[in-house]
Protein backbone atom coordinates (compact mmCIF):
# COMPACT_ATOMS: atom_id res chain seq x y z
CA UNK A 1 0.00 0.00 0.00
CA UNK A 2 1.72 3.44 -0.98
CA UNK A 3 2.24 5.97 1.31
CA UNK A 4 -0.36 8.51 1.51
CA UNK A 5 1.30 11.48 1.81
CA UNK A 6 3.71 11.30 -0.72
CA UNK A 7 0.83 10.44 -3.25
CA UNK A 8 -0.78 14.34 -1.81
CA UNK A 9 2.71 15.64 -2.38
CA UNK A 10 2.09 14.30 -5.90
CA UNK A 11 -0.87 15.56 -6.36
CA UNK A 12 -0.13 18.97 -5.43
CA UNK A 13 2.81 19.32 -7.85
CA UNK A 14 0.76 17.57 -10.34
CA UNK A 15 -1.78 20.70 -9.89
CA UNK A 16 1.10 23.28 -9.53
CA UNK A 17 2.53 22.26 -13.26
CA UNK A 18 -1.26 21.79 -14.47
CA UNK A 19 -1.82 26.02 -12.75
CA UNK A 20 1.39 26.70 -14.52
CA UNK A 21 0.88 25.93 -17.77
CA UNK A 22 -2.62 27.17 -17.49
CA UNK A 23 -1.12 30.83 -16.95
CA UNK A 24 1.45 30.28 -19.97
CA UNK A 25 -1.41 29.48 -21.90
CA UNK A 26 -3.03 32.39 -21.31
CA UNK A 27 -0.10 34.73 -21.34
CA UNK A 28 0.42 33.69 -24.67
CA UNK A 29 -2.94 34.05 -26.03
CA UNK A 30 -3.27 37.75 -24.81
CA UNK A 31 0.40 38.23 -26.61
CA UNK A 32 -0.81 36.78 -29.40
CA UNK A 33 -4.49 39.08 -29.21
CA UNK A 34 -2.45 41.97 -28.63
CA UNK A 35 -0.05 41.30 -31.39
CA UNK A 36 -3.46 41.14 -33.86
CA UNK A 37 -5.42 43.61 -32.61
CA UNK A 38 -3.02 46.48 -31.85
CA UNK A 39 -1.84 47.54 -35.39
CA UNK A 40 -5.50 47.12 -36.36
CA UNK A 41 -6.57 49.34 -33.81
CA UNK A 42 -3.43 51.64 -34.65
CA UNK A 43 -4.05 51.68 -38.40
CA UNK A 44 -8.00 51.73 -38.68
CA UNK A 45 -9.38 52.47 -35.25
CA UNK A 46 -10.42 55.55 -34.06
CA UNK A 47 -7.20 56.97 -32.75
CA UNK A 48 -6.14 59.13 -36.21
CA UNK A 49 -3.62 61.05 -34.31
CA UNK A 50 -1.91 58.26 -33.06
CA UNK A 51 -2.22 56.55 -36.66
CA UNK A 52 -0.45 59.83 -37.91
CA UNK A 53 2.24 60.24 -36.19
CA UNK A 54 3.45 56.63 -36.07
CA UNK A 55 3.07 56.12 -40.28
CA UNK A 56 4.91 59.62 -40.47
CA UNK A 57 7.47 58.94 -38.11
CA UNK A 58 7.80 55.07 -40.67
CA UNK A 59 7.84 57.05 -43.69
CA UNK A 60 10.52 59.59 -42.74
CA UNK A 61 13.14 56.97 -41.89
CA UNK A 62 14.61 54.26 -45.04
CA UNK A 63 14.85 51.23 -42.48
CA UNK A 64 11.24 51.42 -40.94
CA UNK A 65 8.35 51.80 -44.03
CA UNK A 66 7.65 48.68 -43.87
CA UNK A 67 5.47 49.38 -40.55
CA UNK A 68 3.14 51.86 -42.59
CA UNK A 69 3.34 50.25 -46.01
CA UNK A 70 2.42 46.52 -44.46
CA UNK A 71 -1.32 47.82 -43.19
CA UNK A 72 -2.10 50.80 -45.62
CA UNK A 73 -2.13 51.44 -49.29
CA UNK A 74 0.16 54.08 -50.82
CA UNK A 75 -2.80 56.54 -51.51
CA UNK A 76 -3.67 56.43 -48.29
CA UNK A 77 -0.07 56.98 -46.66
CA UNK A 78 0.35 59.93 -48.83
CA UNK A 79 -3.00 61.68 -47.86
CA UNK A 80 -2.03 60.95 -44.47
CA UNK A 81 1.28 62.63 -44.83
CA UNK A 82 -0.27 65.60 -46.73
CA UNK A 83 -2.73 66.26 -44.52
CA UNK A 84 0.41 66.65 -41.58
CA UNK A 85 2.31 69.10 -43.53
CA UNK A 86 2.62 72.75 -42.41
CA UNK A 87 4.91 75.77 -43.57
CA UNK A 88 5.40 78.75 -44.85
CA UNK A 89 6.50 77.91 -48.55
CA UNK A 90 6.96 74.63 -50.46
CA UNK A 91 9.92 72.83 -51.07
CA UNK A 92 10.12 74.04 -54.81
CA UNK A 93 11.95 77.28 -54.07
CA UNK A 94 15.70 78.52 -54.74
CA UNK A 95 17.74 79.68 -52.30
CA UNK A 96 19.02 83.13 -53.03
CA UNK A 97 22.58 82.69 -52.43
CA UNK A 98 23.55 86.62 -52.41
CA UNK A 99 21.77 86.16 -48.54
CA UNK A 100 24.99 84.26 -47.81
CA UNK A 101 28.54 86.37 -47.20
CA UNK A 102 30.99 83.84 -46.19
CA UNK A 103 32.93 85.79 -42.94
CA UNK A 104 34.85 83.28 -41.53
CA UNK A 105 36.96 82.00 -44.01
CA UNK A 106 40.16 80.14 -42.16
CA UNK A 107 38.83 80.46 -39.09
CA UNK A 108 39.29 77.01 -37.21
CA UNK A 109 36.47 77.60 -34.68
CA UNK A 110 33.69 75.53 -33.83
CA UNK A 111 31.43 75.66 -31.27
CA UNK A 112 29.26 73.27 -29.57
CA UNK A 113 25.97 73.81 -27.61
CA UNK A 114 23.90 70.71 -26.19
CA UNK A 115 20.16 70.92 -25.79
CA UNK A 116 18.41 68.80 -23.31
CA UNK A 117 15.00 68.38 -22.99
CA UNK A 118 12.09 66.27 -21.61
CA UNK A 119 11.03 65.06 -25.40
CA UNK A 120 14.22 64.82 -26.64
CA UNK A 121 18.36 66.00 -26.31
CA UNK A 122 19.66 67.59 -28.90
CA UNK A 123 23.16 68.43 -30.11
CA UNK A 124 24.48 71.46 -31.90
CA UNK A 125 27.86 72.03 -33.93
CA UNK A 126 28.25 75.51 -35.72
CA UNK A 127 31.18 75.42 -37.68
CA UNK A 128 32.74 79.29 -38.80
CA UNK A 129 34.44 78.37 -41.96
CA UNK A 130 31.58 76.38 -44.63
CA UNK A 131 35.22 75.33 -46.95
CA UNK A 132 35.88 72.57 -44.21
CA UNK A 133 32.82 70.49 -44.92
CA UNK A 134 33.74 67.66 -47.19
CA UNK A 135 31.53 64.38 -48.11
CA UNK A 136 32.73 61.13 -46.97
CA UNK A 137 32.04 57.59 -47.89
CA UNK A 138 32.08 53.96 -46.94
CA UNK A 139 35.56 52.66 -48.31
CA UNK A 140 33.27 49.55 -49.72
CA UNK A 141 31.24 51.63 -52.07
CA UNK A 142 28.21 49.68 -53.12
CA UNK A 143 29.06 46.62 -50.45
CA UNK A 144 29.03 47.79 -46.79
CA UNK A 145 28.43 51.27 -45.25
CA UNK A 146 31.04 51.87 -42.60
CA UNK A 147 29.86 54.23 -39.34
CA UNK A 148 30.20 57.35 -39.20
CA UNK A 149 32.87 57.85 -36.56
CA UNK A 150 34.76 55.89 -38.84
CA UNK A 151 34.46 57.76 -41.97
CA UNK A 152 35.67 60.51 -40.03
CA UNK A 153 38.48 59.28 -39.08
CA UNK A 154 39.55 58.28 -42.44
CA UNK A 155 39.56 61.65 -43.24
CA UNK A 156 41.17 62.97 -40.06
CA UNK A 157 38.08 64.74 -38.92
CA UNK A 158 37.06 67.10 -36.54
CA UNK A 159 33.58 66.36 -36.42
CA UNK A 160 30.98 64.70 -38.55
CA UNK A 161 27.10 63.89 -39.03
CA UNK A 162 25.65 60.75 -40.65
CA UNK A 163 24.35 62.13 -44.37
CA UNK A 164 22.33 61.01 -46.96
CA UNK A 165 19.93 58.31 -47.95
CA UNK A 166 21.11 54.75 -49.05
CA UNK A 167 19.57 51.67 -50.11
CA UNK A 168 19.47 48.76 -46.92
CA UNK A 169 20.49 46.44 -49.34
CA UNK A 170 23.24 43.47 -49.29
CA UNK A 171 25.53 42.63 -52.39
CA UNK A 172 23.29 39.40 -52.45
CA UNK A 173 20.37 41.35 -52.53
CA UNK A 174 18.89 40.85 -49.24
CA UNK A 175 16.75 44.03 -47.96
CA UNK A 176 17.19 45.87 -44.65
CA UNK A 177 20.07 44.06 -43.70
CA UNK A 178 21.76 47.05 -42.22
CA UNK A 179 24.86 47.12 -44.06
CA UNK A 180 24.39 51.00 -45.42
CA UNK A 181 26.47 50.09 -48.55
CA UNK A 182 24.63 51.78 -51.59
CA UNK A 183 23.74 55.38 -51.07
CA UNK A 184 20.96 57.17 -52.81
CA UNK A 185 20.95 59.61 -55.30
CA UNK A 186 23.28 62.37 -56.36
CA UNK A 187 26.74 61.97 -54.09
CA UNK A 188 29.96 64.71 -55.08
CA UNK A 189 33.06 64.28 -52.98
CA UNK A 190 35.97 66.56 -53.86
CA UNK A 191 33.95 67.72 -57.09
CA UNK A 192 34.06 64.41 -58.42
CA UNK A 193 30.67 62.55 -58.67
CA UNK A 194 30.71 59.00 -56.72
CA UNK A 195 27.47 57.71 -57.46
CA UNK A 196 26.40 56.80 -60.27
CA UNK A 197 22.80 58.43 -61.20
CA UNK A 198 20.29 56.99 -63.89
CA UNK A 199 20.89 60.18 -65.49
CA UNK A 200 22.99 63.43 -64.90
CA UNK A 201 19.87 65.59 -65.21
CA UNK A 202 17.40 63.77 -62.97
CA UNK A 203 16.52 65.92 -59.75
CA UNK A 204 17.52 64.88 -56.43
CA UNK A 205 16.68 66.90 -52.81
CA UNK A 206 20.59 67.71 -51.71
CA UNK A 207 22.73 69.41 -49.27
CA UNK A 208 25.37 70.47 -51.28
CA UNK A 209 28.10 73.05 -50.92
CA UNK A 210 29.56 75.08 -53.59
CA UNK A 211 34.15 75.35 -53.30
CA UNK A 212 33.41 79.14 -51.63
CA UNK A 213 31.32 77.16 -49.19
CA UNK A 214 27.75 78.20 -49.33
CA UNK A 215 24.67 76.13 -48.76
CA UNK A 216 22.83 74.71 -51.83
CA UNK A 217 19.67 72.76 -50.83
CA UNK A 218 16.42 71.70 -52.93
CA UNK A 219 15.83 69.30 -55.78
CA UNK A 220 18.89 69.68 -58.32
CA UNK A 221 20.53 67.72 -60.79
CA UNK A 222 23.91 66.50 -61.30
CA UNK A 223 25.04 68.73 -64.01
CA UNK A 224 23.39 71.72 -62.28
CA UNK A 225 25.17 71.06 -58.87
CA UNK A 226 27.98 71.29 -61.05
CA UNK A 227 27.79 73.99 -63.44
CA UNK A 228 27.10 76.12 -60.19
CA UNK A 229 30.81 75.01 -58.96
CA UNK A 230 29.51 72.21 -56.10
CA UNK A 231 32.60 69.99 -54.73
CA UNK A 232 30.43 68.76 -52.18
CA UNK A 233 27.23 67.04 -52.01
CA UNK A 234 24.84 64.30 -50.99
CA UNK A 235 21.49 63.38 -50.92
CA UNK A 236 18.11 62.98 -49.00
CA UNK A 237 14.65 64.72 -48.74
CA UNK A 238 13.53 67.86 -48.97
CA UNK A 239 14.74 71.06 -47.54
CA UNK A 240 13.69 72.57 -44.45
CA UNK A 241 14.24 76.24 -44.75
CA UNK A 242 14.74 78.62 -47.85
CA UNK A 243 15.57 82.06 -47.24
CA UNK A 244 14.55 81.97 -43.48
CA UNK A 245 11.16 80.82 -44.49
CA UNK A 246 10.23 77.22 -43.48
CA UNK A 247 9.40 74.84 -45.76
CA UNK A 248 6.16 72.57 -45.38
CA UNK A 249 7.54 69.06 -43.76
CA UNK A 250 5.46 66.78 -41.49
CA UNK A 251 4.58 68.40 -38.23
CA UNK A 252 3.50 65.33 -36.55
CA UNK A 253 6.24 62.18 -36.59
CA UNK A 254 8.75 61.63 -34.14
CA UNK A 255 12.08 60.23 -35.02
CA UNK A 256 16.20 60.70 -33.99
CA UNK A 257 17.19 63.74 -36.62
CA UNK A 258 20.15 64.67 -38.45
CA UNK A 259 19.95 68.28 -39.97
CA UNK A 260 22.39 71.03 -41.44
CA UNK A 261 22.11 74.64 -42.22
CA UNK A 262 23.74 77.53 -42.90
CA UNK A 263 23.56 81.09 -41.52
CA UNK A 264 24.04 84.42 -42.95
CA UNK A 265 27.56 84.74 -42.66
CA UNK A 266 28.15 81.37 -43.63
CA UNK A 267 28.65 79.76 -40.76
CA UNK A 268 27.48 75.96 -41.06
CA UNK A 269 25.13 74.51 -37.89
CA UNK A 270 24.92 70.88 -37.62
CA UNK A 271 22.02 69.53 -35.19
CA UNK A 272 21.70 65.59 -34.30
CA UNK A 273 18.58 65.22 -32.10
CA UNK A 274 18.44 61.86 -30.24
CA UNK A 275 15.19 59.39 -30.15
CA UNK A 276 13.49 56.27 -29.48
CA UNK A 277 14.49 56.01 -25.90
CA UNK A 278 12.51 55.56 -23.24
CA UNK A 279 9.35 58.67 -23.25
CA UNK A 280 11.85 60.88 -25.48
CA UNK A 281 11.14 59.54 -28.83
CA UNK A 282 12.78 62.59 -30.84
CA UNK A 283 11.52 65.68 -32.58
CA UNK A 284 9.26 66.50 -35.56
CA UNK A 285 10.78 68.14 -38.37
CA UNK A 286 8.44 71.32 -37.66
CA UNK A 287 10.54 71.56 -34.21
CA UNK A 288 13.67 71.04 -36.01
CA UNK A 289 13.03 74.24 -38.54
CA UNK A 290 12.16 76.04 -35.01
CA UNK A 291 15.69 74.52 -33.84
CA UNK A 292 17.94 75.63 -36.64
CA UNK A 293 15.64 79.51 -37.03
CA UNK A 294 16.86 79.88 -33.38
CA UNK A 295 19.93 79.35 -33.89
CA UNK A 296 20.02 82.18 -37.41
CA UNK A 297 20.46 79.77 -40.28
CA UNK A 298 19.09 81.27 -43.90
CA UNK A 299 18.95 77.94 -45.48
CA UNK A 300 18.35 74.13 -44.29
CA UNK A 301 17.99 70.31 -44.94
CA UNK A 302 17.19 67.43 -43.03
CA UNK A 303 19.38 64.37 -43.51
CA UNK A 304 18.99 60.56 -42.38
CA UNK A 305 17.77 60.35 -39.21
CA UNK A 306 16.20 57.36 -36.82
CA UNK A 307 18.67 54.62 -36.34
CA UNK A 308 21.36 56.74 -38.71
CA UNK A 309 21.48 59.80 -36.61
CA UNK A 310 24.99 60.52 -35.25
CA UNK A 311 27.20 63.27 -34.19
CA UNK A 312 31.07 63.00 -33.93
CA UNK A 313 33.13 65.15 -32.13
CA UNK A 314 36.76 65.40 -31.19
CA UNK A 315 37.24 62.09 -31.19
CA UNK A 316 34.36 60.64 -29.58
CA UNK A 317 30.48 60.16 -30.67
CA UNK A 318 28.89 62.87 -29.07
CA UNK A 319 25.19 61.60 -28.69
CA UNK A 320 23.77 58.57 -28.59
CA UNK A 321 22.44 56.39 -31.63
CA UNK A 322 19.11 54.41 -31.01
CA UNK A 323 20.67 51.41 -33.03
CA UNK A 324 20.58 48.36 -31.03
CA UNK A 325 24.57 47.90 -31.88
CA UNK A 326 25.19 51.34 -31.03
CA UNK A 327 26.39 53.21 -34.12
CA UNK A 328 25.00 51.51 -37.34
CA UNK A 329 26.70 51.46 -40.67
CA UNK A 330 26.12 54.15 -43.29
CA UNK A 331 26.96 55.01 -46.65
CA UNK A 332 27.91 58.78 -46.45
CA UNK A 333 28.70 61.40 -43.99
CA UNK A 334 29.67 65.38 -43.62
CA UNK A 335 32.63 66.07 -41.90
CA UNK A 336 35.04 68.66 -40.80
CA UNK A 337 38.31 68.81 -41.87
CA UNK A 338 41.04 69.97 -39.41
Amino acid sequence: MGNPKRTVRKNKKSRKRRRRRLIGFFLVYELVVIAITTPLLVFYGPFTDVRNMIVNSAMLTFSHQYIATAFLSKDKINQIMAESKSGEISGDETENQSGVTIEHRNDKGIERYDIPGSKFDGYILEIKDPTRIKIGYTKKLGQVGEKTSEIAQDHNAIAAINGGGFTDRASNGAQWVGTGGIPEGIVISDGKSINSVNSSEKMSSVAAFTASGKLIVGKHSLNDLLNQGVTEALSFQDPLIINSKTVSVDAVGLNPRTAIGQKADGTVVMLVIDGRRGLKLGATLKQVQTILLQRGVVNATSLDGGSSSTMYFDGDVINNPCDWNGERTVATAIYVKP
